[in-house]
Protein backbone atom coordinates (compact mmCIF):
# COMPACT_ATOMS: atom_id res chain seq x y z
CA UNK A 1 0.00 0.00 0.00
CA UNK A 2 2.90 2.63 0.95
CA UNK A 3 4.43 1.81 -2.62
CA UNK A 4 0.92 2.90 -4.33
CA UNK A 5 1.29 5.66 -2.21
CA UNK A 6 4.57 6.77 -3.86
CA UNK A 7 2.99 6.72 -7.16
CA UNK A 8 0.21 8.59 -6.80
CA UNK A 9 2.38 11.39 -5.21
CA UNK A 10 5.06 11.21 -7.90
CA UNK A 11 2.72 10.98 -10.79
CA UNK A 12 -0.27 13.27 -9.61
CA UNK A 13 2.17 16.83 -9.38
CA UNK A 14 2.99 16.75 -13.13
CA UNK A 15 -0.37 17.06 -14.53
CA UNK A 16 -1.16 20.14 -12.89
CA UNK A 17 -1.20 22.82 -15.49
CA UNK A 18 1.09 25.35 -13.21
CA UNK A 19 3.23 22.63 -12.55
CA UNK A 20 3.21 23.37 -9.14
CA UNK A 21 2.65 21.19 -5.50
CA UNK A 22 -0.43 18.56 -6.56
CA UNK A 23 -3.18 19.13 -3.44
CA UNK A 24 -5.16 16.36 -3.12
CA UNK A 25 -8.16 18.19 -1.50
CA UNK A 26 -8.22 20.04 -4.93
CA UNK A 27 -9.69 16.80 -6.60
CA UNK A 28 -12.85 18.00 -5.03
CA UNK A 29 -12.99 21.42 -6.30
CA UNK A 30 -15.13 21.47 -8.97
CA UNK A 31 -13.78 22.85 -11.80
CA UNK A 32 -14.91 25.59 -14.37
CA UNK A 33 -15.60 25.67 -17.93
CA UNK A 34 -16.08 22.49 -20.06
CA UNK A 35 -14.13 19.51 -21.34
CA UNK A 36 -14.38 18.17 -24.82
CA UNK A 37 -12.58 15.53 -26.60
CA UNK A 38 -11.72 16.02 -30.93
CA UNK A 39 -11.64 12.78 -32.35
CA UNK A 40 -9.89 12.13 -35.74
CA UNK A 41 -8.13 9.14 -37.83
CA UNK A 42 -10.35 6.31 -36.90
CA UNK A 43 -12.56 5.01 -39.68
CA UNK A 44 -15.73 5.83 -37.64
CA UNK A 45 -14.66 9.97 -38.29
CA UNK A 46 -15.29 11.80 -41.58
CA UNK A 47 -13.26 10.91 -44.26
CA UNK A 48 -11.05 14.71 -43.73
CA UNK A 49 -9.91 13.52 -40.49
CA UNK A 50 -8.45 10.86 -41.81
CA UNK A 51 -5.53 9.45 -43.58
CA UNK A 52 -6.96 7.43 -46.14
CA UNK A 53 -8.70 11.01 -46.83
CA UNK A 54 -6.67 12.37 -50.49
CA UNK A 55 -4.64 15.25 -48.46
CA UNK A 56 -1.61 14.79 -46.94
CA UNK A 57 -2.59 17.21 -43.39
CA UNK A 58 -5.51 15.93 -41.14
CA UNK A 59 -6.35 18.63 -39.06
CA UNK A 60 -6.99 17.14 -35.86
CA UNK A 61 -8.87 20.16 -33.92
CA UNK A 62 -9.96 23.41 -34.75
CA UNK A 63 -10.69 25.62 -31.32
CA UNK A 64 -12.42 28.55 -30.52
CA UNK A 65 -11.03 29.92 -26.94
CA UNK A 66 -10.09 30.43 -24.41
CA UNK A 67 -9.24 27.44 -24.10
CA UNK A 68 -6.75 24.76 -22.95
CA UNK A 69 -5.13 22.01 -24.50
CA UNK A 70 -4.78 19.05 -21.67
CA UNK A 71 -3.91 16.29 -23.43
CA UNK A 72 -3.33 14.51 -26.87
CA UNK A 73 -2.95 11.22 -27.70
CA UNK A 74 -2.31 8.94 -30.67
CA UNK A 75 -2.56 5.24 -30.88
CA UNK A 76 -0.23 2.84 -32.78
CA UNK A 77 -0.51 2.42 -36.60
CA UNK A 78 -2.15 -0.95 -37.21
CA UNK A 79 1.43 -2.04 -38.85
CA UNK A 80 3.04 -1.21 -36.02
CA UNK A 81 1.21 -3.70 -34.04
CA UNK A 82 0.76 -6.92 -36.65
CA UNK A 83 3.99 -6.46 -38.36
CA UNK A 84 6.63 -5.10 -34.86
CA UNK A 85 9.39 -6.73 -37.00
CA UNK A 86 8.92 -5.35 -40.01
CA UNK A 87 7.80 -1.52 -39.50
CA UNK A 88 8.62 0.91 -38.08
CA UNK A 89 6.62 4.51 -37.29
CA UNK A 90 9.36 7.01 -38.07
CA UNK A 91 9.49 10.47 -38.26
CA UNK A 92 7.37 10.57 -41.61
CA UNK A 93 4.53 12.31 -39.33
CA UNK A 94 4.86 15.83 -38.42
CA UNK A 95 2.59 17.50 -35.56
CA UNK A 96 2.18 21.23 -36.05
CA UNK A 97 0.16 23.63 -33.40
CA UNK A 98 -0.83 26.80 -34.28
CA UNK A 99 -2.11 29.79 -31.77
CA UNK A 100 -4.61 32.29 -31.96
CA UNK A 101 -4.47 32.51 -35.94
CA UNK A 102 -0.83 32.77 -36.25
CA UNK A 103 0.64 32.37 -39.75
CA UNK A 104 3.55 29.94 -38.37
CA UNK A 105 2.89 27.32 -36.11
CA UNK A 106 4.52 27.24 -32.41
CA UNK A 107 5.36 23.60 -32.32
CA UNK A 108 6.63 21.71 -35.37
CA UNK A 109 8.07 18.43 -34.52
CA UNK A 110 7.64 14.88 -35.73
CA UNK A 111 5.14 12.86 -34.19
CA UNK A 112 7.59 10.37 -32.18
CA UNK A 113 10.24 12.82 -31.23
CA UNK A 114 7.78 14.82 -29.43
CA UNK A 115 6.73 11.97 -27.42
CA UNK A 116 10.60 11.22 -26.59
CA UNK A 117 10.75 8.90 -29.05
CA UNK A 118 13.44 9.79 -31.22
CA UNK A 119 12.87 8.12 -34.53
CA UNK A 120 10.31 5.96 -33.42
CA UNK A 121 12.45 3.08 -32.20
CA UNK A 122 11.05 2.57 -28.90
CA UNK A 123 8.04 0.61 -27.43
CA UNK A 124 8.00 2.30 -24.12
CA UNK A 125 8.31 5.95 -22.87
CA UNK A 126 7.42 6.41 -19.13
CA UNK A 127 7.79 10.01 -18.56
CA UNK A 128 5.94 12.71 -16.29
CA UNK A 129 4.65 14.67 -19.56
CA UNK A 130 4.71 12.32 -21.92
CA UNK A 131 4.73 8.37 -22.59
CA UNK A 132 4.38 5.57 -24.82
CA UNK A 133 3.08 2.01 -25.01
CA UNK A 134 0.98 0.85 -27.38
CA UNK A 135 -0.35 4.58 -27.63
CA UNK A 136 1.43 8.44 -27.33
CA UNK A 137 0.26 10.31 -24.37
CA UNK A 138 1.65 14.18 -23.77
CA UNK A 139 0.12 16.19 -20.97
CA UNK A 140 1.91 20.09 -21.51
CA UNK A 141 -0.75 22.37 -20.61
CA UNK A 142 -1.47 24.14 -23.47
CA UNK A 143 -3.66 27.30 -23.18
CA UNK A 144 -4.89 30.08 -26.22
CA UNK A 145 -6.96 32.58 -25.74
CA UNK A 146 -8.56 32.86 -29.23
CA UNK A 147 -7.53 29.93 -30.69
CA UNK A 148 -5.50 26.87 -31.34
CA UNK A 149 -5.23 24.31 -34.60
CA UNK A 150 -3.60 21.71 -34.26
CA UNK A 151 -2.35 19.50 -37.66
CA UNK A 152 -0.93 16.03 -38.74
CA UNK A 153 1.18 16.05 -41.97
CA UNK A 154 2.68 13.43 -43.68
CA UNK A 155 5.79 13.75 -45.48
CA UNK A 156 5.99 10.12 -46.57
CA UNK A 157 5.90 8.67 -50.05
CA UNK A 158 2.48 6.16 -49.56
CA UNK A 159 0.23 7.61 -51.57
CA UNK A 160 -3.78 8.28 -50.60
CA UNK A 161 -4.89 4.80 -49.20
CA UNK A 162 -5.84 2.04 -46.84
CA UNK A 163 -2.37 1.26 -46.85
CA UNK A 164 -1.51 4.87 -46.37
CA UNK A 165 -3.50 4.62 -43.14
CA UNK A 166 -2.39 1.49 -41.60
CA UNK A 167 1.22 2.91 -41.86
CA UNK A 168 0.19 5.83 -39.61
CA UNK A 169 -1.60 6.26 -35.98
CA UNK A 170 -5.27 4.72 -36.22
CA UNK A 171 -6.72 7.03 -33.80
CA UNK A 172 -6.34 9.95 -31.97
CA UNK A 173 -7.84 12.65 -30.20
CA UNK A 174 -7.54 16.53 -28.35
CA UNK A 175 -8.88 16.88 -25.29
CA UNK A 176 -9.70 20.45 -24.47
CA UNK A 177 -11.60 22.96 -21.62
CA UNK A 178 -13.12 26.17 -23.24
CA UNK A 179 -15.32 28.79 -20.95
CA UNK A 180 -12.51 29.41 -18.63
CA UNK A 181 -10.47 32.29 -18.39
CA UNK A 182 -6.25 32.77 -19.35
CA UNK A 183 -3.94 34.70 -16.71
CA UNK A 184 -2.15 37.55 -18.50
CA UNK A 185 1.12 35.56 -17.21
CA UNK A 186 0.56 32.18 -19.04
CA UNK A 187 2.46 31.20 -21.82
CA UNK A 188 1.85 29.91 -25.13
CA UNK A 189 3.10 26.09 -25.24
CA UNK A 190 6.24 25.84 -27.73
CA UNK A 191 8.09 22.73 -29.43
CA UNK A 192 10.78 22.31 -31.78
CA UNK A 193 12.81 19.65 -33.38
CA UNK A 194 16.27 19.92 -35.31
CA UNK A 195 18.78 17.61 -36.37
CA UNK A 196 21.88 18.53 -37.31
CA UNK A 197 25.94 16.70 -38.28
CA UNK A 198 28.75 18.67 -37.07
CA UNK A 199 31.85 18.79 -36.33
CA UNK A 200 31.74 19.77 -33.03
CA UNK A 201 35.15 20.63 -32.09
CA UNK A 202 34.80 23.26 -34.53
CA UNK A 203 30.87 24.65 -33.48
CA UNK A 204 28.39 24.12 -30.90
CA UNK A 205 25.34 22.33 -31.70
CA UNK A 206 22.48 24.71 -31.51
CA UNK A 207 19.23 23.32 -30.06
CA UNK A 208 17.32 26.61 -29.92
CA UNK A 209 16.93 30.10 -30.73
CA UNK A 210 13.70 32.07 -28.85
CA UNK A 211 13.08 35.38 -28.81
CA UNK A 212 10.87 36.62 -26.23
CA UNK A 213 9.13 36.64 -23.03
CA UNK A 214 9.26 33.05 -21.96
CA UNK A 215 10.65 29.98 -19.64
CA UNK A 216 12.47 26.91 -20.67
CA UNK A 217 10.56 23.43 -19.38
CA UNK A 218 12.56 20.53 -20.99
CA UNK A 219 14.27 18.49 -23.93
CA UNK A 220 15.30 15.14 -25.41
CA UNK A 221 18.69 14.97 -27.26
CA UNK A 222 19.64 12.08 -29.00
CA UNK A 223 24.07 12.02 -30.08
CA UNK A 224 25.91 9.60 -32.06
CA UNK A 225 28.87 9.11 -34.57
CA UNK A 226 27.39 6.88 -37.21
CA UNK A 227 29.12 3.81 -37.60
CA UNK A 228 31.14 3.97 -34.64
CA UNK A 229 30.45 2.78 -31.39
CA UNK A 230 30.98 5.40 -28.89
CA UNK A 231 30.23 8.94 -28.50
CA UNK A 232 31.87 11.68 -26.29
CA UNK A 233 29.83 13.20 -23.04
CA UNK A 234 32.35 15.61 -22.30
CA UNK A 235 30.64 18.56 -23.80
CA UNK A 236 28.77 21.32 -21.78
CA UNK A 237 24.95 22.34 -21.95
CA UNK A 238 24.88 26.26 -22.39
CA UNK A 239 21.58 28.22 -21.76
CA UNK A 240 22.16 32.17 -22.58
CA UNK A 241 19.82 34.27 -21.24
CA UNK A 242 19.16 37.69 -22.89
CA UNK A 243 21.97 37.40 -25.13
CA UNK A 244 23.99 36.84 -22.31
CA UNK A 245 28.16 36.13 -23.18
CA UNK A 246 28.22 33.87 -20.60
CA UNK A 247 26.08 31.31 -20.47
CA UNK A 248 24.29 31.84 -16.32
CA UNK A 249 23.33 28.57 -16.56
CA UNK A 250 25.74 25.73 -18.01
CA UNK A 251 26.00 22.37 -17.27
CA UNK A 252 29.49 20.20 -17.09
CA UNK A 253 29.09 17.14 -19.29
CA UNK A 254 26.20 15.88 -21.52
CA UNK A 255 25.19 12.88 -18.99
CA UNK A 256 25.59 15.37 -15.76
CA UNK A 257 22.71 17.69 -17.22
CA UNK A 258 20.69 14.92 -17.79
CA UNK A 259 21.00 13.69 -14.28
CA UNK A 260 23.85 10.73 -14.55
CA UNK A 261 27.62 10.82 -14.24
CA UNK A 262 30.54 8.93 -15.33
CA UNK A 263 28.80 8.41 -19.15
CA UNK A 264 25.11 7.19 -19.22
CA UNK A 265 24.70 4.24 -17.15
CA UNK A 266 24.69 0.57 -19.29
CA UNK A 267 20.98 -0.26 -18.86
CA UNK A 268 17.89 2.59 -19.77
CA UNK A 269 16.60 4.58 -17.06
CA UNK A 270 13.30 6.52 -16.94
CA UNK A 271 12.59 8.51 -14.25
CA UNK A 272 9.71 11.46 -13.82
CA UNK A 273 11.93 14.30 -15.00
CA UNK A 274 15.07 12.68 -16.39
CA UNK A 275 15.94 9.87 -18.20
CA UNK A 276 18.42 7.70 -21.04
CA UNK A 277 18.32 5.19 -23.09
CA UNK A 278 20.56 3.66 -26.21
CA UNK A 279 19.96 5.27 -29.22
CA UNK A 280 20.84 3.12 -32.70
CA UNK A 281 23.22 1.24 -30.73
CA UNK A 282 25.85 3.79 -31.21
CA UNK A 283 23.97 6.60 -29.55
CA UNK A 284 22.33 7.81 -26.37
CA UNK A 285 19.08 9.80 -26.05
CA UNK A 286 17.83 11.36 -23.12
CA UNK A 287 15.20 13.41 -21.45
CA UNK A 288 14.84 16.38 -18.99
CA UNK A 289 12.04 18.38 -17.33
CA UNK A 290 13.56 22.09 -15.31
CA UNK A 291 9.70 21.25 -13.56
CA UNK A 292 11.00 22.93 -10.58
CA UNK A 293 13.89 24.88 -12.12
CA UNK A 294 12.13 26.41 -15.48
CA UNK A 295 14.91 28.80 -17.01
CA UNK A 296 13.12 32.23 -17.07
CA UNK A 297 14.08 34.70 -20.05
CA UNK A 298 12.50 38.11 -20.93
CA UNK A 299 14.02 38.93 -24.27
CA UNK A 300 15.95 35.93 -25.64
CA UNK A 301 16.98 32.58 -25.08
CA UNK A 302 19.71 30.70 -26.69
CA UNK A 303 20.46 26.58 -26.11
CA UNK A 304 23.87 24.92 -27.64
CA UNK A 305 26.01 21.94 -26.80
CA UNK A 306 29.65 22.04 -27.14
CA UNK A 307 32.91 21.83 -25.09
CA UNK A 308 33.77 24.36 -22.38
CA UNK A 309 35.69 27.02 -22.41
CA UNK A 310 37.94 25.70 -20.09
CA UNK A 311 37.52 22.08 -21.41
CA UNK A 312 41.04 19.93 -22.34
CA UNK A 313 41.86 21.43 -26.01
CA UNK A 314 42.15 17.44 -26.81
CA UNK A 315 38.81 17.19 -26.76
CA UNK A 316 38.13 20.07 -29.67
CA UNK A 317 41.15 19.38 -31.54
CA UNK A 318 39.88 15.02 -31.87
CA UNK A 319 36.24 16.20 -32.69
CA UNK A 320 37.90 18.94 -35.34
CA UNK A 321 39.25 15.79 -37.31
CA UNK A 322 38.02 14.67 -40.64
CA UNK A 323 35.79 11.62 -39.99
CA UNK A 324 34.55 12.40 -36.46
CA UNK A 325 31.15 14.41 -37.36
CA UNK A 326 28.32 13.38 -34.53
CA UNK A 327 24.82 13.53 -35.05
CA UNK A 328 22.45 15.70 -32.76
CA UNK A 329 18.64 15.84 -32.36
CA UNK A 330 16.65 17.21 -30.47
CA UNK A 331 13.06 18.52 -29.09
CA UNK A 332 12.93 21.68 -26.99
CA UNK A 333 9.78 22.85 -24.70
CA UNK A 334 8.82 25.64 -24.01
CA UNK A 335 6.39 28.49 -23.17
CA UNK A 336 6.61 32.01 -23.94
CA UNK A 337 4.33 35.32 -25.29
CA UNK A 338 3.81 35.62 -29.36
CA UNK A 339 4.92 36.35 -31.51
CA UNK A 340 7.77 33.95 -31.76
CA UNK A 341 10.78 33.69 -33.48
CA UNK A 342 10.68 31.94 -36.93
CA UNK A 343 11.79 28.41 -36.55
CA UNK A 344 13.85 26.94 -39.51
CA UNK A 345 12.84 24.84 -42.24
CA UNK A 346 11.87 21.39 -41.15
CA UNK A 347 13.89 19.16 -42.72
CA UNK A 348 12.77 16.40 -45.49
CA UNK A 349 11.47 13.22 -44.15
CA UNK A 350 14.68 11.74 -45.99
CA UNK A 351 17.05 13.83 -43.97
CA UNK A 352 14.80 13.73 -40.49
CA UNK A 353 16.18 10.08 -40.49
CA UNK A 354 18.86 9.05 -38.57
CA UNK A 355 22.24 8.78 -40.81
CA UNK A 356 23.19 5.30 -41.72
CA UNK A 357 25.66 3.37 -39.88
CA UNK A 358 27.99 4.27 -42.12
CA UNK A 359 31.79 4.59 -40.42
CA UNK A 360 32.89 8.54 -41.26
CA UNK A 361 29.73 9.55 -42.08
CA UNK A 362 28.85 11.86 -43.84
CA UNK A 363 32.93 11.58 -44.87
CA UNK A 364 33.77 8.57 -47.45
CA UNK A 365 37.17 6.46 -46.47
CA UNK A 366 39.24 6.32 -49.16
CA UNK A 367 41.69 3.06 -49.42
CA UNK A 368 44.61 2.58 -51.47
CA UNK A 369 43.85 0.74 -55.04
CA UNK A 370 44.87 -2.48 -55.82
CA UNK A 371 47.38 -0.67 -58.24
CA UNK A 372 48.57 1.38 -56.05
CA UNK A 373 49.26 -1.70 -53.61
CA UNK A 374 50.98 -3.49 -56.24
CA UNK A 375 53.32 -0.55 -57.53
CA UNK A 376 54.18 -0.96 -54.05
CA UNK A 377 55.07 -4.74 -54.17
CA UNK A 378 52.11 -5.17 -51.67
CA UNK A 379 51.09 -8.70 -51.42
CA UNK A 380 48.92 -8.45 -48.16
CA UNK A 381 47.78 -5.40 -46.41
CA UNK A 382 45.73 -5.90 -43.41
CA UNK A 383 44.30 -2.95 -41.58
CA UNK A 384 43.81 -4.53 -38.02
CA UNK A 385 40.71 -3.88 -36.37
CA UNK A 386 39.12 -2.26 -39.12
CA UNK A 387 35.54 -3.37 -40.17
CA UNK A 388 34.77 -6.00 -42.42
CA UNK A 389 37.36 -6.46 -44.31
CA UNK A 390 40.35 -6.08 -42.20
CA UNK A 391 42.58 -7.56 -45.07
CA UNK A 392 41.95 -4.69 -47.87
CA UNK A 393 44.22 -6.83 -50.04
CA UNK A 394 45.56 -10.25 -50.31
CA UNK A 395 47.18 -12.01 -53.50
CA UNK A 396 46.46 -15.30 -53.99
CA UNK A 397 48.03 -17.66 -51.78
CA UNK A 398 48.48 -15.05 -48.69
CA UNK A 399 45.31 -13.92 -46.64
CA UNK A 400 45.37 -12.90 -42.20
CA UNK A 401 43.35 -13.91 -39.12
CA UNK A 402 43.58 -12.98 -35.67
CA UNK A 403 43.96 -15.62 -33.24
CA UNK A 404 43.33 -13.46 -30.33
CA UNK A 405 42.72 -10.18 -29.97
CA UNK A 406 39.76 -7.68 -30.05
CA UNK A 407 38.98 -4.98 -32.83
CA UNK A 408 38.96 -1.28 -31.89
CA UNK A 409 38.07 1.35 -34.23
CA UNK A 410 37.20 4.68 -32.08
CA UNK A 411 40.80 6.65 -32.73
CA UNK A 412 40.64 9.67 -34.90
CA UNK A 413 41.84 8.96 -39.01
CA UNK A 414 43.78 7.91 -40.73
CA UNK A 415 44.60 5.07 -38.32
CA UNK A 416 41.55 4.64 -36.31
CA UNK A 417 42.07 1.11 -35.80
CA UNK A 418 44.00 -1.46 -34.16
CA UNK A 419 43.92 -4.90 -32.42
CA UNK A 420 45.01 -5.48 -29.19
CA UNK A 421 45.13 -7.49 -26.06
CA UNK A 422 45.39 -6.83 -22.37
CA UNK A 423 48.64 -10.18 -22.41
CA UNK A 424 49.67 -11.04 -26.14
CA UNK A 425 47.93 -9.92 -29.66
CA UNK A 426 48.29 -12.76 -31.70
CA UNK A 427 47.91 -12.43 -36.01
CA UNK A 428 48.51 -15.75 -38.39
CA UNK A 429 50.00 -14.95 -42.00
CA UNK A 430 49.14 -17.17 -44.37
CA UNK A 431 51.74 -17.39 -47.21
CA UNK A 432 52.66 -19.86 -50.37
CA UNK A 433 55.32 -22.39 -48.78
CA UNK A 434 58.64 -20.96 -48.58
CA UNK A 435 58.06 -17.63 -49.98
CA UNK A 436 60.26 -14.65 -48.85
CA UNK A 437 59.50 -11.59 -48.21
CA UNK A 438 59.48 -8.48 -45.81
CA UNK A 439 57.17 -8.18 -42.93
CA UNK A 440 55.77 -4.65 -41.94
CA UNK A 441 54.30 -3.91 -38.76
CA UNK A 442 53.15 -0.22 -37.45
CA UNK A 443 51.56 0.03 -33.90
CA UNK A 444 50.59 3.25 -32.40
CA UNK A 445 49.24 4.78 -29.31
CA UNK A 446 47.51 7.46 -30.01
CA UNK A 447 45.42 8.04 -26.43
CA UNK A 448 48.51 7.02 -24.78
CA UNK A 449 46.16 4.43 -22.79
CA UNK A 450 46.89 3.54 -19.36
CA UNK A 451 49.85 5.94 -19.19
CA UNK A 452 51.53 4.53 -22.10
CA UNK A 453 51.10 1.48 -24.09
CA UNK A 454 54.72 -0.57 -23.79
CA UNK A 455 54.93 -3.99 -25.72
CA UNK A 456 57.47 -6.55 -27.28
CA UNK A 457 57.21 -7.58 -30.74
CA UNK A 458 57.63 -10.48 -32.49
CA UNK A 459 57.60 -11.81 -36.45
CA UNK A 460 58.41 -15.58 -36.14
CA UNK A 461 61.19 -16.52 -34.36
CA UNK A 462 62.38 -12.35 -34.85
CA UNK A 463 62.79 -10.09 -32.26
CA UNK A 464 61.73 -6.52 -33.01
CA UNK A 465 62.42 -5.24 -29.72
CA UNK A 466 60.50 -3.40 -26.88
CA UNK A 467 58.71 -0.10 -27.99
CA UNK A 468 57.02 2.38 -26.32
CA UNK A 469 56.32 6.31 -26.45
CA UNK A 470 54.43 5.35 -30.22
CA UNK A 471 52.41 8.22 -29.90
CA UNK A 472 52.90 9.33 -33.14
CA UNK A 473 53.09 5.73 -35.14
CA UNK A 474 55.76 3.38 -35.72
CA UNK A 475 56.30 0.92 -38.26
CA UNK A 476 58.93 -2.19 -37.60
CA UNK A 477 60.06 -3.70 -40.66
CA UNK A 478 61.85 -7.60 -40.91
CA UNK A 479 63.03 -9.45 -44.22
CA UNK A 480 61.11 -13.01 -43.77
CA UNK A 481 62.93 -15.64 -45.24
CA UNK A 482 62.41 -18.87 -47.40
CA UNK A 483 63.00 -21.15 -44.36
CA UNK A 484 61.05 -19.27 -41.67
CA UNK A 485 57.37 -20.23 -44.11
CA UNK A 486 58.45 -23.70 -44.68
CA UNK A 487 55.11 -24.35 -43.07
CA UNK A 488 52.81 -21.68 -44.78
CA UNK A 489 52.51 -19.90 -41.95
CA UNK A 490 54.21 -16.74 -40.13
CA UNK A 491 53.16 -15.52 -36.82
CA UNK A 492 52.93 -11.84 -35.62
CA UNK A 493 52.61 -11.43 -31.91
CA UNK A 494 52.61 -8.03 -29.56
CA UNK A 495 53.24 -8.85 -26.18
CA UNK A 496 51.79 -6.37 -23.41
CA UNK A 497 54.53 -5.00 -20.64
CA UNK A 498 52.16 -2.69 -19.36
CA UNK A 499 49.87 -4.34 -17.00
CA UNK A 500 47.79 -1.67 -16.89
CA UNK A 501 47.36 -0.89 -20.54
CA UNK A 502 47.12 -3.47 -23.61
CA UNK A 503 49.46 -4.63 -26.49
CA UNK A 504 47.89 -2.89 -30.16
CA UNK A 505 48.84 -3.63 -33.80
CA UNK A 506 47.28 -1.25 -36.67
CA UNK A 507 48.46 -2.44 -39.79
CA UNK A 508 50.38 -5.13 -40.89
CA UNK A 509 52.16 -5.56 -44.66
CA UNK A 510 53.65 -8.33 -46.45
CA UNK A 511 56.02 -6.93 -49.23
CA UNK A 512 57.24 -8.63 -52.12
CA UNK A 513 61.42 -9.42 -51.28
CA UNK A 514 63.39 -7.28 -53.46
Amino acid sequence: MKCALAVVCLVLPFCSPSFAQFDLRQLSELTPGVVRTENSLWPENPIEVRFDSPSEEVVLADLKGPGEITMIHFAMPESSILRPTEYTFGRDLVMQIYWDGEKTPSVDCPVVDFFCDPAGLRDIVNTALVNKCRGFNAYFPMPFRKSARVILRYDGEEPPSWDRWRLLPCYGYVMHRSGIKISSRQGYFHAQFRQQALLLGKEDYVALEAQGRGKFVGWNVTVRRPGTVGYPVDMNEKFFVDGEDTASTEFQGLEDSFGFSYGFPPAENFFPFTGFFPFTNEGAAAYRFFVNDSISFKKSLRVTIGFGVNENPMFRQSFSAWGTSLQFSSVCYWYQTEPHAPFPKMLSAEDRAPAPSQLFWPDQENLPSEDDLRSQSVQLEMWCGRPDPEVIYAEPGYSAQTRQGESWCGWNAPTYHCRSHREELIIDLTVPSQASGIVRVYIKDPDNYMGGRSQRVLVGDKDLGEHSQFGEGRWLEVPVTAEMTSQGIVTVRAMNLNPASNAVISNIQWLRAP
